[in-house]
Order: C-alpha cells, then structure tokens, then sequence
C-alpha cells in the first residue's frame, strides 16, 4: 500500500492533471481524482502534459467527494491545502501514511471541506500581496515533496 496521495477535488485544466501525475509519479504517489472533472481523461492534452509516464500514473477517479471521504480514513491522515489556511505546510505535523488535498484551480477547496477539516488545513507560505495563489500542480509537487523529504523512498 502507498504511503502517499494525492488528490485532486474537481480538478478544471487538464494539463495541472497531467502535471500532477508526472509529479505523482517522481514522489511515488497514488493520483485520486474527485469528479466532477472538467475535462476528459481522453482528452489528448491530458496525456500530453503527463508524457509518456501518464500510462504508469496509479490513477483512481472518484464519482464523487462523499465516495472518496468514505476511505479517506484507510488511505492516511488527511492534509487539506489553501491559501487561506494559518499552518504552514512545513510545520505541519504529518504523519506516514497521508493524504494530501488539493481543491479545483478556479474554485480551491470548496467551503463546507474547509470548514471541517479546519485543524488540518495547511498553507504553502509565500510572498503576500503578489499572487492570490500557486499553480495547482506546483502546489501538489511542493506538498509531496515537503512529505518525501520527511519520509523518504527507498
């Protein structure tokens, strides 16, 4: 069983998926992604941002974010990502195995997962009053990164 994933809530721009599962890949993560998606896996761009590693991707699409919070739980500790969290991702206390949440890039988490999922909100620190945000797959790369630099692949 992985000890990371991640997952992506109503993902919009096909190639941040793509992206992310190339990142997935290198930090050897599971790829969740929660529908509504809004394009189509087959899209050509998708496959495209992903390379030819998008094949190798440990992909998993949910129907919906009830279907996926169902299990959440038997994944890992769960880790929700938002410009508008206090904690920043390198104080984070995670754990092995997690679960790392990324919401949509036009729409971020939605409210209701940010309300109660409150305590384990995590921020990526950077320059205030420059940009609203990172880069969803920019964003997922530096949250796997800061989890495999605490827990290290063989």
């Amino acid at each position: 069983m992985r000890d990371l994933h991640l997952v992506l809530v109503y993902p919009d721009i096909h190639w941040n998926t793509g992206n992310t599962g190339r990142s997935c890949l290198a930090f050897d993560a599971a790829l969740h992604l929660v529908e509504p998606l809004g394009f189509s896996l087959a899209d050509r761009e998708v496959r495209r941002a992903g390379l030819d590693y998008w094949p190798h991707v440990d992909l998993h699409v949910h129907p919906n974010w009830e279907t996926f919070e169902a299990q959440i739980e038997t994944l890992g500790s769960p880790w929700f990502l938002s410009a508008e969290a206090t904690t920043p991702l390198s104080e984070a206390p995670l754990t092995s195995p997690a679960v790392l949440v990324l919401g949509s890039e036009t729409e971020g988490l939605p409210q209701a997962l940010r309300e109660r999922y409150a305590p384990q909100m995590l921020r990526i620190p950077q320059q205030t009053g420059t940009v609203r945000s990172l880069n969803q797959s920019t964003a997922a790369a530096l949250a796997m990164y800061e989890f495999r630099r605490r827990f290290p692949t063989g």
